[in-house]
């Protein structure tokens, strides 16, 4: 490949023009988070964002970002140019939408793209979505019956126009959502985080003398599609099959999950025939936001190094039958549709076993559990979203992490930020003891949390959470993780997924599910066990129990820090115990 100015690119010479591409999609990313008013963006940066060549092929992605958000920006992009044309757009103009079918799945989710001209050719795309806070409508919550209920749409359209803003759509937007200052301050932040991105992409392409980026892109995307078809042209060719369950809502039938991989030399077919019917509320799921998690999947399980664009996409063919829960037709309601999106690498993942079980996770929590709290306080009307997260599936060979976005890669949000920008308080957040399942390699813990609220006034609450019925699962020998719960102060188990008005002094308990063991608990090394009751992750009563291991606590160990020589191992009896229980 040659660049403008003639010089012969090599291996090393690509290497050095991605990295600084890479280098750009962080700067936007920063500009994003350090610019933008919500906690959804600044602590729990649930966001992506991406550099697209002028044929809306995207390149490169900043390393902040959720699968959910950037694999599926990768196809918008499809979109946004079929209704404006790269021919008709001029310097300065900005586009934005949250169509779920065209974007990532739900309405809370705003996808702004700005064109990169040089003089008067677009030459390239940055793009970023970003949870919103609000947007109107009956708030994040899963018990709309369609999505006309769920907020303000805002079709495929101009934000800005050569450069002036679209005033109308602007004053639409803050007489829709609770909380305008926000919002728009978040909007702001994208269209700012764009322009950061486009400056810098102008300076590397003044740099290395590049006229147009299509010829570092067309490589780029080659050498990522050979590599993705090179891993799974290395796997056995066959038809391989899982199942998970999600609880659904708790008054109904559960939702079946079904999968079937079909590897064929060097392209992967995945089929989720057999997954149950759209639910009548708001946990469906757009194809968009399913081939996104589909094909973060395979990156992650069978060639985690690819770089996550649209030739590593190429090879992996999604299929979903209309109207099934992961393929959701319009109108219906889809505000929660992460709460089934982030199971399919975890239903994917179980099918993996049986080819790569060295390469792929137990279950997990799933995600986030986005609790949406609102109401009113001395400051008026007040709209927050905490999120927080689950312990990740044990690895083939290491432990799980303990409260851990997988698959999304949010974060929780610390409780002196909760506390200081909303009348929430967080009465109490820790680690959940037993909760991560027992394994040669242990799934990562939960935690629990008791929210109360410092206001006079009721307030609205619904936390979309799941693993409630069904704990995750255990692989090849490991034991399952905890399931999840959620209740209120008044001792009632109540649907988290639905939307319920409190009294002021009402608190909600939320307890986090563990992510599953691998490999049988009792070959587990006592020492390791050692170290997770010293950690608190496990108790001493379920290292005998789960791991076999007998572990005495010592009289001086009430302090504040605990250590190995608190406590006594006795490896004599874990002998006899694990003995006796391999002979059982």
């Amino acid at each position: 490949m040659t660049s403008d100015r003639g010089t012969t690119l090599d291996a090393i010479g690509l290497e050095v023009l991605w990295n600084r591409l890479i280098s750009v999609c962080n700067e936007q990313a920063a500009a994003l988070i350090r610019t933008s008013f919500s906690t959804v963006l600044r602590e729990s940066e649930d966001l992506s964002a991406g550099v697209f060549d002028a044929r809306g092929n995207m390149i490169a992605q900043s390393v902040t970002g959720t699968p959910g958000h950037i694999n599926s920006m990768a196809t918008s992009m499809r979109h946004f140019l079929r209704v404006f044309p790269t021919e008709e757009l001029v310097p300065a103009d900005i586009l934005i939408t949250n169509d779920p079918w065209f974007t990532s799945g739900q309405l809370n989710d705003l996808t702004i793209v700005t064109p990169v001209f040089l003089g008067e050719r677009v030459v390239a795309f940055f793009g970023n979505t970003c949870h919103a806070a609000d947007i109107g409508g009956r708030g994040l919550a899963a018990d709309a019956r369609d999505v006309y209920e769920e907020g303000l749409a805002i079709p495929i359209m101009k934000l800005y126009e050569r450069g002036e803003p679209n005033r109308d759509l602007f004053a639409l937007i803050e007489e829709n959502v609770r909380t305008p200052d926000v919002i728009l301050g978040d909007i702001h932040a994208q269209v700012a985080c764009n322009d950061v991105g486009g400056r810098r992409l102008l300076e590397f392409m003044d740099d290395f003398g590049l006229e147009t980026i299509e010829d570092v892109s067309d490589q780029i995307l080659d050498r990522s599609e050979a590599a993705m078809r090179d891993a799974f042209r290395a796997m056995p060719d066959g038809i391989y099959e899982n199942e998970t369950f999600s609880d659904g809502f708790l008054e109904d039938d559960p939702i079946r999950l079904a999968c079937a991989i079909e590897v064929a030399d060097d392209s992967i077919v995945v089929d989720f025939d057999g997954t149950s019917p759209e639910s009548k509320l708001g946990i469906n799921v757009v194809l968009n936001y399913t081939l996104a998690y589909t094909t973060f999947c395979f990156k992650a399980a069978v060639n985690p190094e690819v770089p996550n664009n649209e030739g590593s996409f190429r090879p992996v063919e999604v299929r979903a039958p209309p109207g099934c829960i992961l393929n959701a037709q319009r109108p219906a309601p889809v505000a929660g549709r992460h709460i089934i999106g982030h199971l399919v690498p975890n239903l994917l993942f179980g099918a993996l076993t049986k080819i790569v079980p060295e390469q792929v996770t137990a279950e997990g929590a799933a995600g986030i559990w986005i609790s949406q709290m609102r109401g009113f306080d001395e400051r008026g009307q007040f709209t927050f979203a905490l999120f927080s997260c689950g312990g990740t599936g044990a690895r083939p060979n290491k432990d799980g992490l303990g409260n851990t976005g997988f698959p999304s890669g949010v974060a929780g949000i610390p409780a002196e930020v909760v506390e200081t920008v909303s009348p929430l308080i967080l009465h109490r957040r820790e680690i959940r003891q037993d909760s991560g399942g027992p394994g040669t390699f242990r799934g990562g813990v939960g935690q629990t949390m008791r929210v109360g609220l410092l206001s006079a006034s009721d307030w609205i609450v619904s936390s979309q959470a799941d693993r409630v019925r069904f704990p995750p699962r255990g692989y090849l020998g490991g034991a399952d993780g905890a399931k999840g719960d959620f209740w209120l102060s008044d001792g009632s188990h109540v649907d988290p997924k639905l939307q319920r008005r409190l009294p002021p002094e009402a608190e909600i308990f939320l307890s986090l599910p563990g992510g599953g063991g691998y490999y049988p608990p009792l070959e587990r090394d006592p020492d390791a066990v050692l170290q997770d009751v010293v950690e608190g992750y496990v108790s001493i009563e379920a290292a005998e129990r789960d791991y076999g291991v007998v572990i005495r606590r010592l009289k001086d160990v009430e302090k504040l820090i605990h250590l190995p020589e608190d406590y006594d191992l006795d490896l004599a009896a874990t002998q006899r115990l694990r003995n006796e229980r391999a002979c059982a």
